[in-house]
């Protein structure tokens, strides 16, 4: 369990800020910018349980857990030898889960003929915006994984996750029927 007596501690005054394993490193690192991301994403999925229409409740918390876990994760760098580690770590596991609510919530839907404009609902609207900061977080992170290691669950991680929202806006757009299409070229 977490334990925060003091919330400031000025050791990031300068610019610093330490990691789990404490390393110190710049602010505008690559992993504290990722685990920044995904604490945003995070945010925006807090708005998105506030909304009258927000689909999947019990579900989102369950995300808004996970994402504190793939904080912890990215806030501990993984050790090139690694191979058992104290360090709290996305699993397999949660992946799967994923996997396992995109086809069930998936599967009434009706079939895409066209791209989805972010909108119809503002739940679906949050979770537009949501995705859209997933898939940032996850550029972020493989931008750090081509540079030193990085969980390969916490990167598969954050792919489902956007594909998982990206549903979760058609099921808040009333399974799609409030979506609204994408018009190629319709203002030309």
């Amino acid at each position: 369990m977490v334990f925060l007596s003091k919330i400031y501690t000025r050791s990031g005054d300068e610019g610093q800020t330490g990691l789990g394993n404490g390393q110190r490193v710049w602010k505008n690192s690559l992993r504290v910018q990722s685990y920044g991301e995904v604490d945003e994403l995070n945010s925006v999925l807090g708005i998105v349980l506030i909304q009258e229409n927000c689909p999947e409740k019990d579900l989102l918390k369950k995300i808004q857990n996970d994402l504190f876990d793939l904080g912890a994760d990215l806030c501990f760098p993984e050790e090139k030898e690694e191979k058992t580690s104290s360090s709290l770590r996305i699993i397999e596991s949660q992946v799967i889960r994923l996997e396992q609510s995109i086809d069930r919530l998936n599967e009434p839907l009706p079939p895409l003929k066209s791209f989805i404009l972010p909108g119809g609902s503002q739940a679906a609207a949050f979770l537009h915006l949501a995705r859209t900061i997933c898939r940032r977080a996850e550029r972020s992170l493989i931008a750090l994984h081509q540079i030193e290691p990085v969980n390969p669950f916490a990167i598969q991680y954050l792919n489902r996750l956007s594909d998982l929202i990206f549903v979760l806006t058609r099921v808040a757009n009333q399974n799609g029927e409030k979506d609204i299409l994408w018009q190629p070229g319709n203002n030309r």
